[in-house]
């Protein structure tokens, strides 16, 4: 039988949303006050849906320290306290919050064989939500 396990991990970044695609006007028009030339932060929820067949010995879809280790070395320790628009992720992307919720799918991917990442939701603000599926 198939399931699936969630996890929810916070970290805190900051980021500019800035393209030299853009004029400046441009830029401004595109992004508000979000393309502060000093950036601005956010705390990150991310939440990670992880799925698969449960394991008849273990009743485990995956261990949760195999999620936990593979978030906290992948994303956490990367983007926590940090300006994304300096990872090397971002050199050719901007830094939006569907950027990042992406590119943290494409870092998770493949961690949690033989159960398979399935969404990767990533909370901005109160308000504001990003859901990446595979």
């Amino acid at each position: 039988m198939r399931a699936s396990f969630g996890r929810r991990y916070l970290f805190s970044a900051s980021h500019r949303l800035h393209t030299d695609a853009l004029s400046v006007d441009e830029n401004r028009a595109a992004f508000g006050k979000c393309n502060n030339p000093h950036g601005h932060g956010h705390n990150y929820v991310v939440e990670v849906l992880v799925g698969g067949e449960v394991d008849p010995e273990t009743g485990m879809v995956v261990n949760l320290t195999v999620v936990d280790d593979a978030v906290r070395t992948r994303v956490l320790e990367r983007f926590d306290h940090t300006h994304l628009n300096l990872d090397p992720m971002f050199v050719n992307r901007v830094p939006t919050t569907e950027n990042l919720c992406r590119t943290i799918f494409q870092l998770l991917d493949g961690a949690f064989v033989p159960a398979k990442l399935e969404c990767v939701r990533v909370e901005e603000t109160e308000n504001n939500f990003f859901e990446c599926y595979g």
